[in-house]
């Protein structure tokens, strides 16, 4: 997918692949519920989820991936061992296929975020 330039959530997952789009939009949810306090928006072409006006965690469906951008240090180093079977690069965990999108790991990636207080690094 190009980058996209959807207004909202919501016309972002109408634009995805029909076979992404449910998976992302269980990954919608899931950010939903974990992340409490949050502010969801698009930025750089994907929804993103923002506390204090800062992106934290953001997600997108790239031409050969699913992304999931995980921006705290703290948060990767912590479950550095759970992502090293991974396709991870700095900050962005991928997934080659929906069927691969490991969501027990998500969530508990988004709740280590959510927990995580102070300045993102």
């Amino acid at each position: 997918m190009v980058q996209s330039r959807a207004e909202n959530v919501d016309a972002y997952l109408a634009e995805v692949p029909e076979g992404r789009r449910e998976a992302l939009t269980r990954l919608r949810e899931l950010c939903r519920t974990e992340l409490r306090g949050f502010t969801e928006a698009m930025a750089y072409g994907m929804p993103v989820y923002e506390r204090g006006g800062v992106g934290e965690i953001a997600f997108a469906s790239q031409k050969q991936y699913v992304s999931f951008y995980l921006m705290r240090d703290e948060v990767r180093e912590a479950f550095a061992e759970r992502l090293a079977d991974h396709d991870m690069g700095k900050a962005c965990l991928r997934f080659r296929t929906p069927e691969k999108i490991d969501f027990a790991l998500l969530k508990d990636l988004l709740r280590a975020t959510a927990a995580a207080p102070g300045k993102v690094g």
